[in-house]
């Protein structure tokens, strides 16, 4: 009995503190973490910010309830779902831990205010207690998922692969030539004075710094080749531009040849490290298994946030599937599903990556691509499937279209939330009478 009182009291304290001086102990939360130059790439966003602000209240407020989060499966429930969200957008588990550090050093400044200390120490146990169980049930969930995203980025740095690796090597070593001989042109036409486009910003850079970095994401020769690429970007052609006098110039250019010969030998060179493995395909459509998504997008959520550069998603639902199948049977739906994906796959770049998302659904992720440009993107998509015909057996063609919904990413780290802002568009898309594509809001 006097012990069930001295809970109840130390309950109370915990309660009217963050009643009081919850709104402050959040404010100091932020403000201690944003101090830390890691943290800032989660917390600098205005509304991640203030969402986590409510939210993190709210779970203080939570956590000093009568109910003890040990006894109460909906407040365990609540730590394991805000660990698998810490895992899913990588932010560090020590940040938690330094955040729950902030926390109780707090608690203990507002406790020691008051009066009667063996009360106030009662209820400072009781609030470190709850915390530390609260952070270990997190930890559990973020150390399980972040192990299950480690082994999906492994399947997918295996995987990662073109159907035909010879015909992938071949692809990029013409996207290659294709830059080198512009280049050369642009030299030769005396343009060189307004600007020689970047290795690293062509077709062959995008493919470099996006799918070769899953591909070859450890392998020293790599590396080797983004250095000797960043070589040319950085120092060659920015001499190509500013020399004045042929012989200068012509030295630069051996060299540049030289450095673009061993560019290609280094892509020859990694791609015979590799072997056909085809188990990270949908076996009907050849895309992408949306297994890799998690992976892959919350690697192309990372990038575009520390380069400050676009990436939008399309998610596409073929119309009127259903009715497909029911009329023409599930073969025909199956061609249709692999007539889709090809199409979708010859609209966009092969640093893009096309997902088989569910049924009749393709998830499409472009990077280094803004809204407008994904719109563009989407609508040749749409106009092609539009044109598309499809051999039913019957003696009319049939005929196919596909609702799409674009969402661009402004720097919520969470990918659930940039998937939620394309379905949403989609749905929009839908509503509005199929065969039309629809743009998430800038808005978050």
């Amino acid at each position: 009995m006097v012990a069930n009182e001295a809970l109840g009291d130390s309950v109370a304290i915990l309660r009217q503190i963050a009643s009081e001086h919850g709104a402050d102990m959040v404010a100091r939360f932020y403000d201690t973490l944003l101090q830390d130059e890691e943290a800032q790439r989660f917390l600098s966003h205005s509304v991640v910010h203030g969402r986590l602000s409510a939210s993190l209240l709210d779970w203080l407020t939570a956590l000093f309830d009568e109910a003890d989060i040990r006894d109460c499966p909906r407040l365990q429930e609540s730590q394991r779902v805000i660990g698998q969200v810490h895992a899913r957008i990588n932010i560090p588990i020590h940040l938690v831990m330094q955040g729950a550090a902030t926390l109780k050093a707090r608690l203990a400044q507002l406790l020691s205010a008051r009066a009667e200390p063996q009360r106030c120490l009662a209820a400072l146990q009781l609030a470190h207690e709850r915390i530390d169980v609260a952070i270990m049930m997190m930890s559990q969930a973020y150390v399980k998922d972040t192990t299950a995203r480690a082994r999906l980025d492994e399947a997918y740095r295996l995987f990662s692969i073109d159907q035909d690796v010879s015909t992938e090597k071949e692809a990029q070593k013409a996207s290659l030539m294709e830059w080198s001989q512009k280049t050369l042109f642009s030299l030769l036409q005396g343009e060189a004075d307004r600007g020689l486009t970047r290795l690293l910003d062509s077709p062959f850079g995008l493919w470099l710094r996006h799918r070769a970095s899953f591909m070859f994401e450890r392998s020293v020769i790599y590396q080797d080749l983004l250095a000797e690429t960043q070589r040319i970007d950085r120092v060659l052609l920015p001499e190509l531009e500013t020399t004045g006098g042929p012989n200068q110039r012509m030295e630069t250019l051996s060299e540049l040849q030289a450095a673009v010969s061993r560019v290609s030998a280094l892509v020859m060179e990694l791609f015979q490290s590799l072997t056909a493995l085809e188990s990270g395909r949908d076996p009907l459509t050849r895309a992408l298994n949306r297994r890799f998504l998690p992976a892959i997008l919350g690697r192309e959520i990372e990038f575009a946030t520390a380069n400050d550069s676009g990436l939008c998603i399309i998610l596409l639902d073929v119309d009127h599937f259903k009715r497909i199948n029911d009329r023409h049977g599930h073969q025909t739906g199956d061609l249709a599903l692999r007539q889709v994906a090809q199409i979708v796959v010859d609209h966009v770049r092969p640093s893009d990556f096309v997902f088989r998302y569910g049924g009749e659904e393709f998830l499409i992720v472009l990077n280094e691509t803004h809204a407008g440009q994904a719109h563009e993107i989407a609508e040749r998509i749409r106009a092609a499937l539009q044109k598309t015909r499809i051999d039913a057996g019957s003696d009319d063609p049939l005929a196919i279209t596909a609702s799409m919904g674009v969402a661009e990413h402004h720097g919520h780290p969470d990918q659930a939330h940039l998937i939620k802002a394309a379905d949403a568009a989609l749905y929009r898309a839908k509503a509005a009478g199929r065969n039309r594509i629809e743009i998430a809001p800038t808005a978050s």
